[in-house]
């Protein structure tokens, strides 16, 4: 009868572990990337009554006899499965969708974590809801080195974006083969000098009276003619280029398809060096003339002002001039066995002994899964699943009472017997 009754017990035990562990999954079916943990059991060592013997010629074998000692807890493992999506449309709320975690320091130590809601410190950086500071890569004059060392990710508003001088910049377009001689196209291209001070830079394209050739004049923003060198040696001494194009194809001749100026005395003060512009976009069909501008090479100063996050964790900054470039990566770690991490509280998880090493790298490279900026990794809690285990804990942990029960039954009629 005792050998029941701890049997029973650690029924009970067991059962009550269960249930423990059903109500913190219930608990957390809306904690923000929580994975689910499920109750393992196995039975104990077993007593042997008598032991089994093997077949002979003349007689058979026999099992042995076996009393169960009772249950213990194997284990309890965690669900890593995908949870479902929820759309927050905040800039720093970041989504995993695959394996891996993100990286996170609190103190001195480096935690791992599915929970990607993310807020700005004081210093800029991004920091959980309990201070841990999220780690990446930051980028070098827009370039990011995913093979440095990872560092606290911070998004610098405000930070400066130096100019840049424009060296190029062209046209494209269409200039009519129907045109009359003095007929003329214009259009301007913004450039910009040393200081980031924009220039604007009036193209004319005149026809001339040779068949298919324009010629092409230059002024700055105060109507002062810039005169490039003649691109055509044949018109050597001619003051303004002159483009010639082919009357079979409308294409623009192959030593015309590029214009070098200097700047004019205006703006040559800061900007060193000489502008090239690209004319091979140029054709001459029949159509209307239209001329517009290509995309130059140079940019006024900018400000970060917001900042967008890519599929693989790139964080692009968004500057007062228009202009995008990369501020910082976010950094994924992934594990052999992510059932062995060691669960550290506030949604975080740190190495354990049975969970491998960090991998560390970008999201989308080595098994790490995809990034999602603007929604959350809600909890992977199935709540069916949930009631249906608190309905069968609660059966076990009933039954086993019985045991406990029935024993107790039996033994008060044993003791009644010597009455």
């Amino acid at each position: 009868m005792l050998r029941s009754m701890f049997s029973a017990i650690s029924g009970l035990k067991a059962h009550q572990t269960k249930l423990d562990t059903v109500g913190n999954n219930i608990a957390n079916v809306n904690t923000v990337g929580y994975k689910s943990s499920q109750t393992v059991f196995q039975d104990t060592l077993s007593q042997v009554l008598s032991n089994g013997s093997a077949p002979t010629e003349t007689t058979g074998g026999t099992n042995p006899a076996q009393v169960g000692l009772g249950v213990k807890v194997a284990g309890i493992t965690t669900n890593f499965s995908q949870g479902s999506t929820q759309s927050t449309s905040r800039s720093t709320d970041f989504m995993i969708s695959g394996d891996g975690f993100f990286v996170t320091q609190a103190g001195n130590e480096q935690l791992y974590t599915r929970a990607g809601s993310f807020d700005f410190d004081g210093q800029g950086r991004l920091v959980t809801s309990d201070g841990s500071i999220l780690q990446g890569w930051a980028a070098t004059n827009g370039v990011v080195d995913t093979n440095g060392k990872i560092g606290d990710l911070s998004v610098p508003y405000g930070q400066v974006m130096p100019p840049s001088a424009s060296t190029k910049g062209g046209f494209t377009g269409n200039l009519t083969s129907g045109a009359a001689t003095g007929d003329a196209v214009e259009s301007q291209i913004t450039m910009y000098d040393a200081l980031g001070n924009a220039h604007q830079v009036t193209a004319t394209f005149t026809k001339t009276a040779t068949a298919n050739q324009w010629s092409l004049a230059l002024k700055d923003e105060n109507g002062a003619t810039i005169t490039p060198p003649d691109i055509d040696p044949a018109t050597a001494g001619v003051q303004a280029p002159l483009l010639d194009f082919d009357p079979a194809t409308g294409a623009i001749a192959a030593g015309d398809r590029s214009v070098t100026f200097a700047p004019s005395a205006a703006m040559a003060g800061s900007w060193p060096g000489t502008l090239t512009l690209d004319l091979s976009s140029i054709s001459q069909f029949g159509a209307k003339s239209s001329m517009k501008p290509t995309t130059t090479d140079g940019y006024a100063m900018g400000t970060l002002q917001s900042f967008s996050l890519s599929s693989d964790g790139t964080i692009v900054g968004v500057y007062s001039n228009s202009l995008r470039q990369d501020i910082g990566k976010l950094a994924m770690a992934t594990f052999s066995n992510p059932g062995g991490l060691e669960k550290s509280g506030n949604s975080s998880y740190r190495v354990g002994n049975n969970s491998g090493v960090a991998v560390i790298g970008a999201a989308g490279t080595g098994g790490a899964g995809t990034l999602t900026a603007g929604a959350l990794e809600m909890s992977n809690v199935d709540l069916a699943s949930e009631f249906t285990d608190l309905i069968i804990a609660q059966r076990g942990f009933q039954a086993n009472s019985r045991v406990i029960t029935t024993s107790d039954e039996v033994l008060q009629s044993l003791v009644q017997l010597g009455r």
